[in-house]
């Protein structure tokens, strides 16, 4: 719960500043001066790629914890049975052996979303974070072209 409190603060926080940037660009573009101009359209383009990254983001953790939240409800959530250093960060090793077993398995099932979402977190537990988004994409575009079959 405390992670997404600090994502909706952030964010909104991120919102604010982009108000003022476009802001202070849309008072720059009205000065005339060609230089402020140009610092103006660049600095009214910043909250629209920002927001538009933004935007994105919260959709893929929306779906993806829905993903989550409907797995739990099947009981299919993947167990956490790593090892970890007396640190507390997770066994190098542990992790690769968990993430063969579910490539494995997702090379069994690969039209199965539960399968993918499941190689998402040992993507993730591995430190692969852009492998673990792709994973997790892939997870939700067939959880959802399958609710659409259905």
């Amino acid at each position: 719960m405390g992670g997404k409190i600090t994502y909706v603060f952030l964010s909104t926080v991120l919102v604010l500043v982009f108000g003022v940037v476009g802001m202070e660009g849309i008072l720059l573009l009205l000065t005339g001066e060609p230089a402020a101009m140009g610092m103006g359209a660049v600095a009214f383009l910043l909250p629209v790629v920002g927001g538009w990254f933004l935007w994105k983001n919260t959709r893929f953790a929306r779906r993806a914890n829905r993903l989550a939240a409907e797995l739990e409800a099947e009981g299919g959530l993947p167990v956490d049975e790593l090892r970890r250093t007396e640190g507390g960060r997770i066994d190098r090793d542990s992790a690769d052996e968990v993430f063969a077993r579910r490539k494995a398995e997702t090379e069994d099932s690969p039209d199965d979303w539960r399968c993918w979402f499941r190689l998402a977190v040992a993507y993730h537990d591995a430190r692969d974070t852009p492998r673990a988004r792709e994973a997790m994409q892939r997870a939700i575009t067939l959880h959802e072209t399958g609710r659409a079959l259905a």
